[in-house]
């Protein structure tokens, strides 16, 4: 049991490590000889978790699907689990280098042998699911069609967050999520619906922060 907690605090610290340089100077900038020195690891210890840097990559790319545990059991997922999900995405990118750099590595999908669209379509995949019940119970208008929207809302988001790391260092992120929802209810939702919904998250948002 020691040699794998051992095992699993030298991962931990490679993932921290990587993180930290990746969000700083994405994948090209960082270097391995850097997160090893940062992780305080030797080469060996990082190969014996990761077969390259792309793998590296790879593992904290997952890391910004971890916002969706708190969620996971929702027993009727719908539209407000939507605006959860995208506020407690813009927290993480307040407080967590991990998703920070999982999200920068995923806009730099260039960057690297794997291209990293197949996040992006797991985000929207995830966010059609939730809008299709969300129609399905009335919460949608007749008309809007819910993978587009959901395409809209991803995209939308992705575009908010890199606005507010540019400009404000994502220190108003939240705020900016919420008037993006505040915008995307007034479209989308029949007025009788209105009141059923809470652009600034609900209470389980903020146990993910």
């Amino acid at each position: 049991m020691a040699r794998q907690e051992r095992a699993e605090q030298t991962r931990n610290a490679i993932l921290e490590a990587a993180a930290s340089r990746f969000d700083a100077v994405g994948f090209f900038g960082a270097s391995l000889s850097d997160i090893l020195t940062e992780a305080g690891v030797t080469k060996g210890a990082l190969y014996f978790h990761f077969k390259s840097k792309e793998d590296l990559a790879d593992a904290l790319i997952d890391e910004q699907f971890t916002v969706w545990d708190p969620l996971a059991a929702i027993e009727n997922p719908g539209l407000q689990t939507v605006i959860d999900l995208t506020q407690g995405m813009a927290a993480s990118l307040q407080t967590d280098v991990r998703v920070r750099a999982s999200i920068r590595l995923v806009i730099e999908q260039g960057s690297f042998i794997a291209p990293a669209g197949n996040a992006y379509k797991r985000w929207i995949d995830t966010i059609h699911g939730c809008l299709l019940a969300a129609k399905a119970a009335g919460d949608l208008r007749k008309e809007v069609n819910a993978h587009d929207l959901a395409q809209f809302v991803q995209g939308s988001f992705t575009g908010i967050q890199l606005s507010s790391q540019v400009l404000t260092g994502r220190t108003d992120l939240l705020e900016r999520v919420t008037f993006m929802w505040r915008t995307i209810l007034q479209s989308v939702v029949p007025p009788r619906r209105m009141h059923r919904f809470i652009a600034e998250g609900t209470a389980q948002v903020s146990e993910t922060a």
